[in-house]
Parts: C-alpha cells; sequence; structure tokens
C-alpha cells in the first residue's frame, strides 16, 4: 500500500507525518507500506523523512499571501509548475491515499491528487486554518483537527474529526537523570525550559537576555535559542553573567527528539510559543506554561490557539506587547510562588492532552486503505 504524505516543510508539519508513520510501521508491521513525500525542498524535512525510510520528492511551491509583496509575483509561477511538477509524481507513484498536513508547500500535491482522483484526507492542527488548508479542505474526504470542533473554524462539521495533534511518542519518554547529564545541571534551583520552535524566536531570545543575570538568581535555564541565534546568544551570555550564574544557563540550538523529551521530563516550568505542536507537547508531558503567541502568525492563529488552551487553566498568555525582561520574571516567579496553582496547570494540561492522535490517524488511513 502506497501513502503519499505532503505538506509545507516546517517541523509543525514534519513531526506530525512521522509520527504517524511510525504508528503505521509499529501498529501493522506487515502492513507492506511504501511511504513518499512531496513538498518543497528543504533540508530539515529531507534529513529527518530520509531516516523514516521515506521517499522524497521536491517541487516548486508558491506561497498564498494575503498581502503585498513582489515575492508573490515569483510565486505566481511556481504553483503552475509545482502543480506540473507534482502530477508527474502521484501519476507515477500512484499512491493509493494522500495525507496532507497543510501548508502552502501541500496545494501542488493536492490539487494534482484531486485531478488524478486520489482520496486525501488533512490534517489541520490550528483553531483558525491557514489559506492552504482551506482550498485543500473543500475536497478532502475528512479533515483530522487538533483542538475542538466547536473551536475550529471555517470547515463543515461533517468532516471535521477532532483527534489532537500528533506527537512522537519518544517525547514522553524522556529522563530526569539522563537530562542532568546531558544539560549538566546544577539542580539547586528550579528549572524553565524556553523553546522558540524549531528555528527559535529572535524576540525571545531578546528578552530573556536583556533580564538573564536576574532571572538565573532564581531559576536555571535551559534554553533553545534556534540554529541561527545560537553562537551570538552564547557569547552575549558569556558577556552579561559572573560564572557562578553562567553554570545555570544552558543555551542548545536545537533540541533532537531525546535531548527534547529529557528537557521536558525535568523542566518545572515551559516558556514557549504557542503552535498548535508546541501546545499539545506540553499537554502530553503535563507541564504547566508561559505561552508567547507569535504576533505576526497567519490569521493570528497561535494567539487564538494560546487562549483556547488557556481557556482551560493550563497555562499563562503573554502576548508579544506585553513580553518585557521584567514582565516575563514576575510572571515565573508568580507562579513558582503558587504551588497549588502550578500543581493544577500540570493537571489541566493533561487534561487537555491527546496523546494518542497519530495512533489513531494511522489506524484510520489503515482501515480506508484495508476496505
Amino acid at each position: 500500500m502506497k501513502v503519499l504524505f505532503t505538506g509545507g516543510g516546517t517541523a509543525g508539519h514534519i513531526f506530525p507525518i512521522i509520527a504517524i508513520i511510525r504508528q503505521m510501521k509499529k501498529n501493522y508491521p506487515y502492513g507492506g507500506f511504501d511511504f513518499f513525500y512531496i513538498g518543497p525542498r528543504d533540508k530539515f524535512a529531507k534529513e529527518l523523512l530520509q531516516k523514516e525510510d521515506v521517499t522524497i520528492k521536491t517541487i516548486f511551491a508558491g506561497k498564498l499571501r494575503r498581502y503585498f509583496s513582489l515575492k508573490n509575483i515569483i510565486d505566481f509561477f511556481k504553483l503552475p509548475i509545482g502543480i506540473i511538477q507534482a502530477f508527474y509524481h502521484i501519476f507515477v507513484i500512484s499512491p493509493d491515499v494522500i495525507f496532507s498536513k497543510g501548508g502552502y508547500g501541500s496545494i501542488p500535491t493536492a490539487i494534482s491528487g484531486r485531478i488524478l482522483m486520489v482520496p486525501i484526507f488533512l490534517h489541520e492542527s490550528d483553531i483558525v486554518p491557514g489559506l492552504s488548508n482551506k482550498i485543500v479542505g473543500k475536497f478532502a474526504m475528512e479533515i483530522f483537527i487538533s483542538f475542538s470542533i466547536e473551536e475550529t473554524e471555517y470547515f463543515p462539521s461533517e468532516k471535521k474529526l477532532c483527534v489532537g495533534n500528533p506527537i512522537l511518542d519518544e517525547i514522553l519518554k524522556g529522563s530526569k537523570k539522563e537530562a542532568k547529564k546531558e544539560f549538566g545541571l546544577r539542580g539547586n534551583k528550579p528549572v524553565v525550559l524556553i523553546i522558540g520552535g524549531s528555528q527559535g524566536a529572535r524576540k525571545i531570545n531578546n528578552t530573556i537576555l536583556a533580564n538573564l543575570p536576574r532571572i538565573l538568581e532564581n531559576f536555571e535555564i535551559i534554553h533553545q535559542t534556534g540554529k541561527n541565534n545560537f553562537e551570538q546568544v552564547k557569547k552575549e551570555a558569556k558577556v552579561i553573567l559572573s560564572d557562578s550564574l553562567l553554570e545555570c544557563y544552558h543555551p542548545v540550538s536545537f533540541l533532537a527528539e531525546q535531548s527534547l523529551a529529557n528537557a521536558y521530563a525535568v523542566a518545572n516550568l515551559v516558556v514557549s510559543r504557542a503552535g498548535a505542536g508546541s501546545i499539545f507537547e506540553i499537554s502530553a508531558v503535563a507541564k504547566p506554561s508561559i505561552l508567547i503567541p507569535l504576533a505576526s502568525s497567519a490569521q493570528n492563529h497561535q494567539v487564538r490557539n494560546a487562549y483556547a488552551y488557556a481557556k482551560r487553566g493550563a497555562t499563562l498568555v503573554i502576548e508579544e506587547p506585553n513580553f518585557k525582561p521584567n514582565f516575563i520574571l514576575e510572571r515565573m516567579k508568580y507562579l513558582f510562588d503558587r504551588p497549588d496553582k502550578m500543581k493544577l496547570m500540570s493537571k489541566r494540561a493533561e487534561e487537555f492532552s491527546r496523546p494518542n492522535a497519530a495512533r489513531i490517524i494511522a489506524d484510520y488511513l489503515v482501515t480506508y486503505l484495508s476496505q
């Protein structure tokens, strides 16, 4: 059975695809699956997918922007080229089903799949779908959603199936003991994990650095800076921190699966952006959190995600205009001064979590393919 995946190429699209593939391999070892991926050229996605024995085909994909940009002219021509490329690959592969994780990179594949009459299943991570998923959703057979049916906008109710956002099982298997070794934790202060997404977040980095000495007087920090920002953040930290405080600061460029799992396991609090992937990981490991939604996210979806999660009592939300050096420190101290509130937030996070989303989608696809 041939299963074709497509998506935009970011970690938010690729990790859920990998989670589903692993569940299909694990639960149906004799399924005889061949996995394929069609999407825009992306080194990060290629490295991850090749490890899962996925055959990768790259295409052009034009981003659909709702604002004026000269890039729109170039991307206008990329889209039809991408559709032709995807049409050829799908015709040759002849997949039994297409699973789209969304993003602009999925549109050529979804359109070509529709023309070739291949069944399409879609997953939407956020409460507010982007333009690409609104388009693909019109001809998808089923639409898996992360948040509740009532909260998730736009799609017809009869197509929506609430399953959560697929996460890697490995994220749930972290070790506090291994984390202390890996990050060199001193262990005499509460641990705060700060994550800005797979590429980091410059706004988060700069705000944390602006008050880092005072933060480290109270907390030990594991800080994912992003690969592009790592060296600069490390240099600035060495300049502003004494040797004793530097021992409490643990910057990393990127947290791979096991490292991320260990960091989650040892963290007492997580500070993160509000992408659906991050929210569902944080909830699955039942950690209290502070979310800083990306103000420039499409359709303001991170803000909507964050407040939907906060409504459950699992997190505090700080919008970017309020994300100031002193304010984030005060919010962190506020939570740690209230252990009962932290415990309740952890409980609410666990209640919200849907750690079996990848398995449910895998089972659904296999059941469909077996008919």
